[in-house]
């Protein structure tokens, strides 16, 4: 990397607001010296880096303000044209709403307004821009109230802008700033309250006055920017490095600003009811995210130097973190996980410190989140951490808390923009009707940043805090057990790379417990998941110091078949005997069929028949796991002739169960690949789950659990393809229509034209037979592949919505009540 661009990169980074000891003024005259130097040979690139750096570091919009407005003293039209680029890129984002790169240039706009290289005037004509469209858009009468969404977009970022130029505005254009403020109160006045009813189940533990007064965020942060204007637009939240340079700075130039057009709206449903008005005001919701409540960071403690706008300005950096995390550059940082962990973000007065792993610490000891370099948590930053992060609205921060992965894909919640940052998991515990909760956090193992051992040693504490929280539980929901045992599934895996080693005897106390107890089921999760990952007496062998824990080992993994023994109906024994015999020699699927329903079916019945086949099929592939996918490929067909609907899909599930009750991990996966093969559908393996013999599992096993994660997680990946292959065919559809649409005139433009050609010697107009053969064979080609490919899309599609519509009207797929 280039001297200029590794100074435009780093900037500041070695100033006391990041934890060094330089001072703002000094790196920016030398890194504004470099670039002055580089302008004549390297303007273009400059230009393109400097302006990817304020999108994508826009903590550091201030210093690349002021080097920009230093740069104006030098050279004018370079800075010209970064105020071009600029106004191209928000127009752009305006017309794509693209909500973060809107925030983040308006902010840019706002310091280049401070450092005198934008006009205040023109900064007000931009807002005044995005006031007049926000308006326009509540405005019943004129406009489409059902996009306030985006109207109050619009609002947050002016209000977001002013913390950074505020002060110089009123300074310099008071009375186009009282404008307008004038003009948002009139906003606020006609506007909807948006409501966070998403948050209303959650009460409040440490802080009894969080909800300020029912106020939603926009509303909140006008009230935040209206103390601040009442202070006078002054606090230290913000770094203004451009008060260092004003004596330089007022002699530039300040340039001009061309206007900006608010992209429009959809015109209002024409029949007003609430299902148009719902669906469009979803649509602006999604297009334009809407934050909910304020992110509370700082201990009450810690809050009476503290203004209520630091609060906002934390939050905007939280987002600008985020994102910087979450890949959004497009410039090629190569090392920009090593100047995040280099330099950790140590904001003003050390409240608040980001590092890559995605930890937030606060000062004081009982605010301690884990860290690269910790393993220590604490109820304080749990309560924390929980209650704050349910003011974040879904689709802005990277922290979503749910139950667990499957009733996610079983809802289809809604994504986030971010990368994970924290691998977590959430329980909701009730204690004499109210309710609290827990979040236990654990560094990303996919963020590299930490070796092997350190992250096995916060899995380990993770998963310490998880039980002792289980031991405090009156009585186990069936949320609450099912979260004990996915997390035993992950602490089983992170034992398997440290030898199996535990302090077992800890925790051999356990077997006192009820078999529903959580600590128990944590145990015996725990133990099945090294079995799978290793084999039952190198297991056993690690529990020596609790030998008694070997009461909670499953079973050595034997099949169970019914016809292993002597004892018991010899007719059955016979059957399955013949049925051995049968696919020894090879005896075809048709073959067998054909014996089934000629002497099995109509002498012995359905439930003999299925036990038999059932029993004996899964005995000849209960070798390995590659004779069992054998078994099904070749005698599929047989199954799926025996069991051609859901109850008797239920009752060979039930048998599948039975021969592998010894082995959970069998169990799963050959009901798993039953389902791939379409010998069972996933409404029979959720009637299963949740039969009644099934059913007292839910406290003590993590068994149907697995098998209905498998079930949901097959399902979704099947809807998402399906969807993909019709978008695909949608396009493949155009792209043959035009085709054909383009040979057919190809033909009759030939029709019409006609060419000499000999005849007995005589020049004649005619056809060209050659060339019309040809024509008429692409325009028949063309034709049926326009065909073929409209009958495929009509039959995926057809198989989309029987697949929906089996899932919609069955009960078994919707929410499922829990506790």
């Amino acid at each position: 990397m280039s001297s200029w661009r590794s100074l435009v990169l780093r900037i500041g980074e070695k100033c006391s607001e990041y934890g060094g000891n330089a001072d703002y003024k000094d790196q920016l005259e030398t890194c504004f010296g470099v670039v002055r130097r580089e302008l004549l040979h390297s303007g273009e690139d400059i230009l393109t880096f400097l302006l990817q750096c304020a999108e994508q570091l826009p903590h550091k919009i201030p210093l690349y303000g002021t080097l920009v407005g230093l740069l104006n003293l030098e050279d004018e039209d370079f800075v010209r044209k970064v105020l071009e680029n600029t106004h191209e890129n928000l127009q752009v984002a305006l017309d794509s709403g693209n909500c973060n790169r809107m925030r983040i240039l308006l902010r840019f706009l706002t310091v280049l307004m401070c450092s005198k290289v934008l006009q205040p005037s023109a900064l007000v004509v931009l807002f005044e821009t995005l006031l007049s469209s926000a308006a326009t858009t509540v405005d019943e009468d004129k406009g489409n109230p059902s996009w306030q969404a985006c109207a109050d977009f619009y609002i947050t970022c002016i209000l977001s802008c002013l913390p950074w130029g505020g002060a110089e505005l009123v300074e310099q254009i008071p009375d186009e700033m009282d404008r307008v403020m004038m003009g948002i109160q009139a906003y606020m006045s006609i506007r909807r309250h948006v409501s966070d009813a998403g948050c209303s189940p959650f009460e409040y533990i440490d802080d009894k006055n969080q909800g300020e007064g029912g106020n939603d965020f926009l509303e909140d942060l006008w009230s935040r920017i209206q103390d601040l204007s009442g202070k006078g637009w002054k606090l230290d939240s913000v770094p203004r490095p451009h008060l260092s340079f004003e004596p330089q700075l007022v002699a530039g130039k300040s340039h001009d600003f061309g206007p900006l057009n608010c992209p429009e709206l959809p015109a209002p449903p024409t029949l007003v009811t609430g299902i148009a008005f719902g669906k469009q005001k979803h649509e602006a919701e999604l297009k334009y995210p809407q934050r909910i409540r304020r992110l509370n960071i700082f201990p009450a403690t810690k809050t009476e130097d503290l203004q209520p706008i630091d609060r906002f300005v934390v939050e905007e950096y939280l987002l600008d973190v985020l994102f910087f995390l979450n890949g959004c550059n497009h410039f090629g940082i190569e090392a920009k996980a090593e100047t995040l962990v280099a330099e950790d973000f140590l904001f003003k007065g050390g409240w608040i410190i980001f590092y890559l792993a995605g930890a937030i610490v606060g000062p004081d000891e009982d605010m301690i989140l884990l860290l690269p370099n910790s393993t220590f948590i604490s109820q304080s930053i749990i309560r924390w951490f929980i209650w704050t992060s349910a003011r974040l609205f879904l689709s802005d921060f990277a922290v979503v808390i749910v139950p667990n992965e499957s009733q996610v894909r079983l809802v289809v919640l809604p994504g986030v923009p971010f990368q994970q940052l924290w691998l977590g998991l959430f329980v909701l515990l009730s204690d004499s009707g109210h309710w609290s909760a827990v979040s236990i956090l654990c560094h990303n193992v996919t963020s590299g940043s930490s070796d092997k051992k350190h992250h096995g040693l916060v899995v380990a504490w993770k998963c310490c805090i998880l039980y002792s929280y289980a031991s405090n539980v009156q009585s186990a929901s069936l949320e609450l057990c099912y979260s004990i045992t996915t997390e035993g599934i992950d602490f089983g895996f992170d034992r398997s790379n440290f030898q199996f080693i535990w302090p077992w005897e800890e925790w051999a106390y356990v077997l006192d417990l009820p078999k529903w107890a959580p600590q128990r089921v944590f145990v015996q999760e725990v133990l099945e998941r090294e079995v799978r990952l290793s084999y039952w007496d190198k297991i056993k062998q690690s529990i020596e110091s609790a030998p008694a824990l070997e009461e909670l080992l499953p079973p050595k993994g034997t099949a169970n078949f019914t016809y292993s023994a002597e004892d018991g109906d010899q007719t059955e024994h016979g059957l399955s005997a013949e049925l051995n015999r049968m696919v020894k020699e090879r005896v075809t699927s048709r073959e067998i069929i054909s014996w089934i329903e000629d002497h099995l079916l109509p002498a012995h019945g359905l439930d003999v028949t299925l036990r038999v086949i059932i029993q004996t099929l899964l005995n000849i592939g209960s070798k390995s796991f590659t004779h069992l996918i054998t078994v099904l490929e070749r005698y599929g067909q047989v199954i799926a002739r025996i069991c051609p609907d859901q109850d008797q899909q239920v009752m060979l599930i039930s048998e599948v169960s039975s021969f592998w009750k010894n082995n959970a991990q069998m169990t799963a996966i050959a009901i798993d690949r039953m389902m791939g093969y379409r010998l069972i559908s996933n409404v029979a393996i959720v009637r299963w789950v949740f039969s009644s013999s099934i059913v007292n599992q839910f406290h003590v096993s993590d068994r149907p659990w697995e098998i209905l994660r498998n079930a949901l997680t097959k399902t979704f990946n099947r809807i998402t393809d399906l969807r993909k292959e019709i978008l695909s065919l949608k396009k493949s559809v155009l792209l043959a229509t035009e085709a054909a649409s383009k040979a057919e005139a190809d033909l009759e433009d030939a029709k019409s034209k006609l060419t000499l050609t000999l005849v007995d010697g005589e020049p004649v107009l005619a056809e060209n037979p050659v060339k019309m053969k040809r024509l008429k064979s692409n325009a028949e080609k063309t034709k049926e592949e326009e065909l073929s490919t409209k009958e495929s899309l009509e039959a995926k599609e057809a198989l989309s919505c029987e697949l929906v519509m089996k899932l919609r009207y069955k009960k078994y797929f919707c929410w499922i009540p829990i506790g």
